[in-house]
Order: C-alpha cells, then sequence, then structure tokens
C-alpha cells in the first residue's frame, strides 16, 4: 500500500440525468457545477455569485424561498457604484433602483428553480465571516471597503447547525422532497493562513458532519475535501498556486462523484457524451476543408442520435452553420 484511499459511500437513490440540480458556493461549487452543465445535467449554478462562509449561503438561500429583499442597510456605493453587502460584486449597479430590480430577480428565479429541483449541492469554502462593526451583520463580499468596517469571526460549528435547519424548514415548506449534498471545498484559503484555515475547516467539518446526521435520509456528505487532503496528498495535483486542484485532481474527484452518486444509465450516458462534447470544442485550421466536413457531418449525425436522451438542438444547430 503506497497510498490512502477515501472511500466514497455511494448513494442509496442515486442521480438522474433529468434530476435538476442546484449548485451553490465556493468557487468549487462553480467548478463541479460546471461539470454537470456540460454533460447536459438541468443545472442552476451559484445565482448569486461565489460564495464562502455558510452564514451568507443559508441566509441568501432563506431569503429566496421567503422573497425577502435586503434591508436599505445592506446596500453600499463604493467608487460612484453600487452595491449590496449580502450579494457578490457580480451584483452591482450606477444606480440602486437597478440593483435592487436585479437582486429582485435573481430571488425570483432562485426560488422558482428551488420549487422543482431534486438536489441541492451546497459547497462551504471558509468557516471565518466579516462582520460589519456598525451592526454585527456577517456579509458575503466586502466590496473593497476600508478593513476598519468589518470584524472578522470565525463561527461556531453550533451556530452553522442552526442557520441550515432555519434553511432546511424553509424548503421543505416549498419542496420537501429536495435532497442534499453537503461539501466542504479543498481550496486552502491562505487570506485566513493555513494555520487558521485548517481550523476553518475542521469547523466546516464538524458542522456538516452534524447535519448530516440530524438529516441521515436526506443529506449526504461528499468528501472532496478529503480526497484533496488524504488521497491526492501531492503538490503535483495542485495548481501553480499551490492552493487549487489541477485539471487531474478535478478530473479523479469528478470521477469519484460520478462513480458513486450516479446512476448506472447516467454513467452510460457520461461515457456516451464524452467524445462528443470533445468534438464539440474542436476549432478547425481549416473550417472548410473536406476533411473538417465531413467531421462536422459525422458529429450532427451522432448528436442527432442522442436527441431521445438530451436536448441537443443548440449544439446541432451550431454545428449546422459551420457546412458549406
Amino acid at each position: 500500500m503506497f497510498r490512502t484511499i477515501v472511500e466514497v459511500l455511494p448513494l442509496a437513490t442515486p442521480i438522474s440525468l433529468h434530476d435538476p440540480i442546484f449548485f451553490v458556493g465556493s468557487c468549487f461549487a462553480q467548478t463541479i457545477g460546471e461539470r454537470f452543465q456540460q454533460n447536459k445535467f438541468d443545472t442552476d449554478i451559484n445565482p448569486f455569485g461565489t460564495l464562502y462562509n455558510p452564514a451568507s449561503i443559508f441566509r441568501l438561500l432563506h431569503d429566496a424561498v421567503n422573497q425577502s429583499m435586503p434591508g436599505d442597510h445592506t446596500y453600499l456605493v463604493n467608487q460612484g457604484t453600487h452595491f449590496n453587502y449580502q450579494f457578490h460584486s457580480d451584483f452591482s449597479s450606477n444606480s440602486r433602483s437597478n440593483l435592487q430590480a436585479q437582486i429582485e430577480q435573481a430571488l425570483m428565479s432562485t426560488r422558482e428553480y428551488l420549487k422543482s429541483c431534486q438536489w441541492m449541492v451546497i459547497t462551504l469554502g471558509s468557516a471565518y465571516g466579516y462582520e460589519l462593526r456598525e451592526n454585527g451583520q456577517i456579509v458575503s463580499n466586502c466590496h473593497k471597503m476600508p478593513a476598519k468596517t468589518f470584524h472578522r469571526r470565525l463561527l461556531d460549528p453550533d451556530e452553522i447547525v442552526m442557520r441550515f435547519e432555519q434553511l432546511y424548514r424553509a424548503l421543505a415548506g416549498i419542496n420537501p422532497n429536495l435532497k442534499y449534498i453537503l461539501t466542504v471545498s479543498p481550496v486552502r484559503h491562505v487570506r485566513d493562513t493555513l494555520v487558521q484555515n485548517s481550523v476553518s475547516k475542521s469547523v466546516l467539518r464538524v458542522a456538516t458532519h452534524t447535519i448530516q446526521q440530524n438529516h441521515a435520509h436526506n443529506v449526504f456528505y461528499f468528501p472532496s475535501y478529503e480526497l484533496m487532503m488524504d488521497d491526492l496528498r501531492d503538490y503535483r495535483f495542485y495548481q501553480s498556486d499551490m492552493l487549487h486542484p489541477s485539471e487531474v485532481a478535478e478530473d479523479y474527484i469528478w470521477q469519484k462523484l460520478t462513480e458513486n452518486y450516479l446512476t448506472a444509465e447516467t454513467q452510460d450516458f457520461l461515457k456516451k457524451w464524452k467524445p462528443l462534447y470533445q468534438a464539440l470544442q474542436h476549432r478547425a485550421f481549416r473550417p472548410a476543408s473536406e476533411a473538417h466536413q465531413h467531421f462536422l457531418q459525422k458529429t450532427i449525425s451522432q448528436l442527432k442520435q442522442m436527441s431521445n436522451t438530451v436536448d441537443v438542438q443548440s449544439e446541432i444547430e451550431h454545428l449546422e452553420k459551420q457546412l458549406t
């Protein structure tokens, strides 16, 4: 034995290709969500932008369920641009009314998706939150305001569990069949320092473990953090910043997820779809050449064979435009 292998427990009821899946949380939620999206799953990925601490994630989801707009005290102006402390900087405008319209639309569309989705994947990045000194509110984004505006605080595991329970009850009111996958991001947060990052990840693991134990029938834990720390524990599995998983590591984590969390039929589809997806990414050096035109015709034919399983109309139309 030259390595330690992390066991991933299979889901009793695996994910099907046509199960709508909602992803929320850190940049790792974005990465995994995009993998599902590329493989033709019905997804909604980080509609509020990237979020790291559980307090912000659970609050925004709770607000979406209840259609609660953020209060006046959450808005700010920095260098002439309007932001909201509860939302990512993707939500910004030159006027507060336009920003409010963006936020209202995001909350409304998220609620509609949550009413019918089958799975919610929550990726927690850090247990540290930044509180506004003036009112103690934990923000989702500091929007480059002066450091003296905030107080940095480590969330308590019990507080995280309590906030999740509030969200869980609210979601049960609109979608009682929703199932959850919790995971801790394998990305280290050096802003916390590596020592404090370990404390932060430990808090998140205690909280996610408690939540999973409390709702073992519909809340599951996927060990992406453990796969990175205890299975792929080598610098060759990191990007050049030595913090983010490399593409090889992401592929490995994705493989572990699909092998244990997807139905056999869905896994079979992924194997068939992979070469087609790669073909769709191909950029021809000579688009009008006979060889490339034959390649287009062949790929279109293969896509049409898939049309009874997934919607590939946009892909077919994209290739047909390239035919000469």
